[in-house]
């Protein structure tokens, strides 16, 4: 039997400049998928992307940790698995997760961690994808946007980076056992892009969840 609480759980894949944070706060709000609300409040919001190991604003987490911290950033992501199976019935926005991880570890170290336990802990919960992805020719217009707010901007000097990223997130997507969409976010309307993966999760499923767990 489906429940009637909104409790969608959806993972925010992507390069940089694919408005992953836009749309998770968006998505945080989005009255279809996280219902009506008469006054503003959030849902738990969570991100692989805070650099909690180390003391500097761009240092090291979850996703570009070193081989010293290995033992660590799979210690955190069993932590977060058992919390979101502690609380089936949250709506959970996760921007960036283990694909990111995947990504930047093989290209950091040349190699990725078997994330196959976690999404073998998250698939009961009701997790599923969006990888957020931009055509190729429009990462310059993006990053022009971005500099006009980024606190490194060096960072978005090379865009073949992330366009050289951006295929290998769809590579390990493609592999991955959670159901997942591909969101071209292209024409920059987050707010168009926060109604499709509304529409998706309405028809796939994800907006409630099955009750027993």
């Amino acid at each position: 039997m489906t429940g009637t609480k909104r409790c969608p759980k959806v993972i925010l894949e992507g390069t940089r400049l694919t408005h992953k944070t836009d749309l998770a706060l968006a998505l945080n709000e989005h009255p279809r998928i996280v219902g009506p609300r008469k006054y503003r409040y959030p849902s738990p919001l969570v991100s692989a992307e805070w650099c909690g190991f180390s003391n500097d604003p761009w240092g090291h987490g979850l996703i570009n940790y070193g081989p010293e911290d290995e033992a660590r950033a799979m210690e955190t992501f069993a932590t977060w698995a058992r919390l979101f199976e502690l609380l089936p019935y949250y709506s959970w926005i996760v921007d960036r997760f283990h694909l990111s991880t995947m990504a930047e570890q093989r290209r950091l170290h040349g190699g990725s961690p078997d994330f196959r336990w976690l999404e073998e802990r998250l698939r009961p919960l009701g997790f599923r994808i969006v990888l957020c992805t931009r055509r190729d020719e429009s990462f310059p217009a993006a990053r022009s946007e971005r500099l006009l707010v980024s606190g490194k901007p060096d960072q978005y000097d090379d865009l073949e980076v992330f366009v050289r990223e951006q295929a290998l997130l769809r590579e390990l997507a493609a592999k991955s056992r959670l159901p997942r969409l591909e969101l071209d976010v292209s024409d920059d309307d987050v707010g168009a892009a926060a109604d499709r993966v509304a529409d998706w999760l309405e028809a796939t499923g994800g907006i409630f969840l099955l009750d027993g767990l």
